[in-house]
This record gives structure tokens, C-alpha cells and sequence, in this order.
């Protein structure tokens, strides 16, 4: 019965790092998507990494906004071509599961553009949502 009661566990365990590495790879693979579709000059593209809400939260350097919309409106007056928006580079330091559900990421953001050079770091709430992994929380600075 013990040995039962131990591989059940260990079954168990192996399932659940299983599906955090899948659900690791697939937000790493979200960011990766929204880098590519800012670097094509894409801001729209890259958005559908957010979640399309009124509750979305984004802070930054003007404090904190809500909505999805808001957000992409920000982004649009912030960066308004392509040449604005430069060559983004994320370094990703730690994916951390609150929540079978729910992840913090940690990372840093480097724009480098022709005449200059923006850098600095961001937290993300990001939440499975109907299967897919979206941004729910975003504060970068």
C-alpha cells in the first residue's frame, strides 16, 4: 500500500511539472510573439497578447491605465511608426506559477532605435484564459 501511495505521488508530481513546462513554454512563446510583432512595427499585433478587457492594467511611467483599449490608444501615441518602436529585445528572469492558472513574470525590455536607446524592467500577471495565455497585468518601467 505504501509503495502504491508513493508512485501515485510521484505520478502526481511528474504531471504537474509536466504541464508547468508546457504552460512555461507557451508564455515564453507569447512574449516571443509579441517581440517579433513589435519589431514588424505591428502594435496591434502586438496587443493580442493582452487581454482584451476594461480590466487590464497597465503602469508605466504616467501611472497606471485600464483597458485593453486605452493601452493600445498609449502605446499608439507613445510609439507612432515603426522607426519609434525600434528593436525590442526582452530578457525574461523568472516565470513563477501562482496559480495553475496565473503566472508573474519578471524580465527586462531594451529598445534600441536609431538615434537612441530605451531600457528598463517589467512585471507581468499573465492568466490563462479560455486556453490561452494572455497579459492581465502588465508595470514596466
Amino acid at each position: 500500500m505504501k509503495r502504491i501511495l508513493v508512485i501515485a505521488l510521484f505520478l502526481v508530481s511528474f504531471s504537474a511539472f509536466a504541464q508547468n513546462a508546457k504552460d512555461k513554454q507557451a508564455i515564453l512563446n507569447l512574449l516571443e510573439k509579441q517581440r517579433t510583432d513589435w519589431n514588424k512595427g505591428d502594435v496591434e499585433a502586438f496587443m493580442q497578447g493582452y487581454e482584451k478587457s476594461d480590466s487590464l492594467l497597465f503602469v508605466g511611467k504616467n501611472g497606471p491605465t485600464y483597458g485593453w483599449q486605452k493601452t493600445l490608444d498609449n502605446y499608439k501615441k507613445g510609439y507612432p511608426d515603426k522607426s519609434a518602436m525600434g528593436f525590442l529585445i526582452f530578457g525574461i528572469k523568472k516565470v513563477d506559477f501562482l496559480k495553475p492558472d496565473l503566472a508573474f513574470v519578471l524580465g527586462s525590455w531594451n529598445v534600441k532605435r536609431e538615434k537612441d536607446e530605451l531600457k528598463g524592467y517589467f512585471t507581468l500577471l499573465i492568466k490563462k484564459i479560455k486556453g490561452e495565455w494572455k497579459v492581465v497585468a502588465d508595470h514596466s518601467s
